[in-house]
């Protein structure tokens, strides 16, 4: 398995053979993987967002609310009372910081996944290409096994075609041998 990019030394001949990295079309496109940047600030804002789906989110939310309204209803507490502006405004304030990391996360996310489906399509059009290459160097081998056999048959042909002059001309030969011979 080939994990590495660069040279590398063929022990057969001496000479530098590259190995390809299964991801080498991902590569330019690793400035994307955090999608809001990689500093403190995005890594946070990221872990945030991700944070907003999770059913922990949902749950801790739901109880904050049903404590909130169960203490300024039972008059524990009076410092948001019905109908709980307090509540509605933040409420608010997590829509208005939550929105735009949801959608800068979306608009990020959609940016990696183009990112990957042109690094996809490059590594595919790359193994069309080598497969093409295999496939024209099978055709060019095949060519060459071929004009070989048809001169190893015209070979053997005149190897065959000598032979036989061989034989007819040693027949002759012998037939003078005989003839010429005193009895």
């Amino acid at each position: 398995m080939a994990t590495s990019i660069g040279p590398s030394q063929n022990p057969n001949n001496h000479e530098p053979k590259m190995e390809h990295h299964l991801f080498r079309f991902h590569r330019p496109h690793l400035h994307l993987a955090g999608p809001f940047g990689n500093d403190w600030f995005a890594l946070k804002a990221e872990a945030f967002a991700r944070f907003f789906g999770t059913p922990v989110f949902l749950v801790a939310q739901t109880l904050v609310v049903a404590v909130w309204i169960l203490l300024n209803s039972v008059g524990i507490t009076t410092f948001d009372l019905y109908p709980f502006i307090l509540l509605n405004l933040a409420f608010s304030t997590q829509a208005a910081y939550a929105a735009p990391l949801i959608l800068l996360a979306q608009t990020r996310q959609a940016d990696r996944d183009k990112a990957h489906a042109i690094a996809d399509a490059e590594h595919r059009e790359d193994l069309h290409r080598a497969s093409e290459e295999r496939q024209a160097a099978a055709a060019k081998q095949v060519s060459l096994l071929v004009e070989l056999m048809q001169q190893n048959t015209a070979l053997t042909e005149t190897v065959r075609m000598l032979t036989e002059r061989v034989e007819t001309l040693t027949l002759e030969v012998h037939r003078s041998v005989v003839a010429a011979k005193p009895a």
